[in-house]
């Protein structure tokens, strides 16, 4: 008898023998590292260690290392230092930033502390009270169009300011 009919099922319909559809809502564990989020009512006193990626939307009193990404909302506080892949800013960062890659300070974002990655962008009403080095993390300078070293101000076009 099928499912949803009165009579029996077809002994060659597609309906017998289809497998039931994955649960699209299911995390594969063999994928990337999960989602970490603090929430707006918590506040963390002690570091944060995660592989994937850390959303703070309330307080941590205490560092964030992360292998991918760091995101924080507006409203959210963290005073201590960031190190991750890539940083998206919105709230307050008491502290310094190392990301690999690239970070973003929104307009609603204060970092009071100095940053070191790649790439930077800034949107217009987003705050550094503190130093910029754009190079990479481990204190090696970046390669641009294949050479190391400083660039000419021509080929630096890492530091982007939106507005």
């Amino acid at each position: 008898m099928g499912f949803f009919s009165s009579g029996p099922a077809k002994p060659g319909s597609a309906n017998a023998a289809a497998a039931p559809p994955p649960n699209p809502r299911r995390r594969s564990t063999d994928g990337p590292a999960g989602l970490s989020i603090v929430a707006k009512d918590l506040t963390v006193a002690g570091d944060l260690q995660a592989a994937g990626i850390i959303r703070v939307e309330g307080r941590i009193i205490g560092s964030v290392h992360s292998g991918d990404q760091v995101l924080v909302s507006e409203g959210a506080v963290i005073e201590g230092d960031v190190v991750a892949r890539e940083a998206v800013i919105a709230g307050r960062v008491h502290g310094s930033i190392q990301a690999e890659e690239r970070v973003e300070l929104q307009a609603s974002a204060v970092v009071h502390g100095d940053i070191v990655t790649k790439r930077l962008l800034v949107q217009e009403g987003g705050a550094v009270n503190g130093a910029v080095r754009m190079d990479s993390v481990n204190g090696q300078l970046s390669t641009v169009n294949g050479t190391a070293g400083p660039a000419r101000p021509a080929e630096r076009e890492r530091l982007t300011i939106a507005g």
